[in-house]
């Protein structure tokens, strides 16, 4: 098996009153990428702290705070989440301009989920809807592959897995694509659990959905601890790589990103996987090439 990509999503709603180490703004945001890709992390994905924005002030945005990191680290592997427009209208559009600046990584979110909180009673509430439709799904990937970017796939159900793979039969998924395998703990993402659990009978599941095909995956624990879970063990022995970060983080401690991916690198070298660089996960990915 070889090298393992370690990719650390640096933020998202986690509050600094809940984790004072999550980053927020620009400045915040380039040093704790700096100091994760150090300490073993091949990709860094975040969040900004506009919303209803336009397409052009949420890419300036994030180049705020991604220059300095490219200035430094001109290997570094970059980017975003999805573009909440006016009312959380949901688009991809950003990726055009982010991509005009040398970034080399996209990403396609390809399904729908609710997405919501638990009450008192123990039922779930809320009703925000994460959707994106096969039409948005085709034109975030159009996007992708006409600014040669490696779309990072999230899989929160399966399926997420099953739309990415009918692009990938088709031979229309984009060059450079990494799955993202979530299993969510009860806490899920805003409080409400969905998709599957992080078990070895979901990771099965995926698996064999996955039967035949050769794009690279990871791992990640929404609402809990990657590195404590089992689930992180079982992917590295059969191949996977591993998603983590503040994003999803849930436990009872309050760590700072590198103190995330350090964990990783230790259960990467336990049991004998090498962790990628930049590069090494460039070449993994297959991402297009920069363009001169």
């Amino acid at each position: 098996m070889g090298p393992v990509i370690i990719e650390c999503a640096v933020n998202g709603v986690t509050s600094k009153a809940s984790n004072p180490h999550v980053p927020i703004e620009p400045s915040e945001i380039t040093a704790d990428a700096l100091a994760c890709i150090a300490a073993g992390a091949a990709i860094i994905h975040n969040h900004i702290d506009l919303h209803g924005v336009s397409v052009e002030r949420a890419a300036e945005r994030y180049l705020e705070a991604w220059r300095p990191i490219l200035a430094a680290r001109p290997d570094a592997l970059l980017y975003p989440t999805i573009h909440f427009g006016e009312g959380f209208a949901i688009s991809y559009e950003h990726l055009v301009p982010i991509a005009a600046a040398g970034l080399r990584v996209g990403l396609t979110d390809p399904g729908s989920v609710n997405l919501g909180g638990v009450g008192a009673d123990g039922l779930p509430l809320g009703n925000f809807v994460y959707s994106n439709s096969f039409q948005t799904v085709g034109r975030a990937f159009d996007i992708c592959r006409q600014a040669r970017l490696g779309p990072s796939l999230a899989i929160y159900e399966p399926g997420f897995l099953r739309t990415a793979l009918a692009w990938w039969r088709a031979g229309q998924l984009p060059q450079g694509a990494m799955l993202k395998l979530y299993f969510a703990t009860e806490h899920g993402y805003l409080g409400a659990p969905f998709g599957l659990p992080p078990t070895d009978r979901a990771l099965d599941a995926y698996l064999e959905l996955l039967d035949g095909c050769d794009l690279p995956w990871a791992v990640s624990v929404v609402g809990g601890d990657l590195c404590a879970s089992p689930i992180a063990e079982l992917a590295l022995q059969r191949g996977g790589h591993l998603h983590l970060g503040l994003e999803f983080y849930r436990g009872d401690r309050t760590p700072a990103n590198v103190e995330l991916v350090t964990e990783a690198v230790s259960l990467c070298e336990r049991l004998g996987r090498e962790v990628a660089t930049p590069d090494q996960a460039a070449e993994i990915l297959g991402l297009p090439k920069r363009r001169p």
